[in-house]
């Protein structure tokens, strides 16, 4: 009797627990996919879009390298430069906002090692990375000419994209679903059923392919006369695929 009534409680017990903890809604899940009735005939097919279109603004990685043989010689040094660099683009005509550093650091730098001999400290290299955006590209390389002019002696980087993307990933998911239609159709009158409606549809969009900017720089001399330096833009591409899931209504 006694060994009836714990089994009873126990079950009782785990019954409550169970009630109470709360249920997630399965649209809510992570893995949750529409219901498609198993019974319902099916066609699913893909389709790949790329739409490419000029890039329209950019960034330039711009940096000041010092060293001095202390810490803070070296960053003060590097602080006036990169100051100059500064008061270069912005009298250009460049806002302030669309300047913003990306790195500052300061680190020893010692002689070549040597296993016979300690090394020995030979300075400190400060260095202040700035990231700069130009919304006005056919003035891109004169900025640069600036910059270098002023102090900047590293350039890491040119870095293009799309301030209106939304509008070139549309084009892409447009064909995308295009492409898969098509594929549908081709399908269907091969096997000689008619398409019925979309059950389900799903995207995957890339981001944009970005290619390195081709740069020539100035040869070292007399740049008073010289032209700026030619920054090429490369097109930016977009991707979509899309999934899409027919139902099949009958044959022809």
């Amino acid at each position: 009797m006694k060994l009836t009534r714990l089994v009873t409680a126990l079950a009782l017990l785990a019954g409550l627990t169970a009630a109470a903890q709360p249920r997630t809604p399965p649209e809510s899940r992570p893995d949750f996919r529409p219901f498609v009735d198993p019974a319902v005939r099916t066609l699913r097919v893909e389709g790949m879009g790329e739409a490419k279109a000029e890039p329209d603004e950019a960034w330039v990685d711009l940096a000041v390298e010092t060293l001095g043989t202390t810490a803070k010689a070296a960053g003060e040094e590097n602080a006036k430069k990169m100051e100059r660099v500064i008061a270069a683009l912005t009298g250009a005509g460049l806002p302030r906002k669309e300047l913003d550093t990306r790195n500052y650091s300061v680190y020893p730098e010692y002689t070549q090692p040597d296993p016979r001999v300690e090394p020995k400290l030979r300075g400190y290299r400060v260095t202040n990375s700035l990231s700069v955006h130009v919304r006005e590209l056919p003035r891109l390389g004169d900025l640069i000419d600036r910059a270098l002019a002023a102090g900047a002696n590293r350039v890491d980087g040119v870095r293009f994209a799309l301030s209106k993307e939304e509008a070139v990933r549309a084009e892409a998911l447009r064909q995308a679903v295009e492409r898969a239609r098509k594929t549908a159709e081709v399908l269907a009158s091969a096997l000689g059923v008619r398409l019925g409606v979309v059950l389900d549809a799903s995207t995957v969009a890339e981001p944009p392919r970005v290619y390195p900017a081709r740069m020539a720089m100035m040869e070292a001399g007399d740049k008073s006369n010289a032209p700026a330096t030619p920054i090429i833009p490369e097109e930016q591409t977009v991707q979509a695929q899309v999934t899409l899931i027919y139902a099949i209504e009958g044959t022809r």
